[in-house]
């Protein structure tokens, strides 16, 4: 097995060169057979469930992502970071776009997200209202601040896109496949999904640049995790009344694949699990 030191990860120059190369547009997918299959659809509980906290999570990281481009950085990193923020603002309209089509009316974004937010949990408001807002005012008022980019880099790569989103993609899109259902959706947020894993590249790959320069960025990174894991685990609940099982997944297998991931994430960073 490889250490982690021998994980090849890559810069922020080849993460841009790929952007170019994965192009795509929210119009292009077809949503017909969702529109036919949302109408039918008896239970809908843990579907809007998971399509509402999608709405929410992609409005509030395209929204306050802005502080990273802008904080200090080399002319490669600043420029793959302005083609995050372009894939973001794609992802909340192909969301928007799936609600105006399939779920609802059309709408304002805005209407549509707070619509979605009355189905999401405290825990989950906690994370994506609370600890990320603060957490990119900081690095907005300190762009020189490498605690306040490490902190946020935690939050928005780390636990956000690869912890929650990672997971969320894993369970949802096999549950989708198997039953045959949503396939417009599922096309669209596998796009988002092949997305997110250059973000993360991106996350995993600037921290662990920062803790190697200095090791106190390494209590940055564990102090913003002791923080927010507990909100972590409880927004990875389902709903009341939701019945967890059609997933054909525990909500054990839910948390433990949760923590794989972050586990061997957090020992390419080199700050291993067990130091928290």
């Amino acid at each position: 097995m490889s250490t982690a030191s021998e994980v090849h990860l890559h810069d922020p120059q080849t993460l841009y060169r790929h952007w170019e190369d994965s192009q795509w547009s929210p119009w292009e997918i077809d949503l017909s057979a969702d529109h036919a299959q949302w109408a039918a659809m008896e239970d809908r509980t843990l579907v809007s469930f998971v399509l509402g906290s999608l709405m929410v999570a992609e409005e509030r990281i395209t929204t306050k992502f802005s502080g990273l481009v802008g904080a200090d950085g080399s002319e490669e990193e600043i420029t793959f970071l302005a083609t995050q923020q372009v894939d973001e603002a794609r992802h909340m309209q192909f969301y928007a776009r799936f609600q105006d089509e399939v779920v609802s009316e059309p709408a304002a974004i805005a209407a549509h997200v707070e619509r979605a937010r009355e189905q999401t949990s405290p825990a989950f408001r906690t994370i994506f209202d609370e600890k990320l807002v603060a957490a990119h005012e900081r690095l907005v008022a300190n762009p020189g601040d490498v605690a306040a980019k490490v902190a946020f880099v935690t939050i928005y790569h780390l636990i956000l896109e690869s912890t929650l989103g990672l997971t969320t993609f894993e369970f949802s899109t096999r549950f989708m496949e198997r039953e045959g259902i949503l396939p417009g959706f599922v096309a669209g947020y596998t796009k988002i999904h092949h997305d997110e894993h250059r973000h993360i590249g991106y996350g995993i790959w600037y921290l662990r640049q920062a803790v190697g320069e200095d090791s106190d960025m390494g209590d940055v990174v564990r102090a913003a995790l002791r923080d927010l894991l507990p909100a972590v685990a409880e927004s990875l609940k389902p709903p009341e009344g939701a019945d967890l099982s059609v997933l054909g997944a525990s909500a054990e297998e839910l948390r433990g694949f949760a923590l794989d991931g972050l586990t061997r994430r957090l020992i390419i960073i080199g700050v291993p699990l067990e130091t928290l």
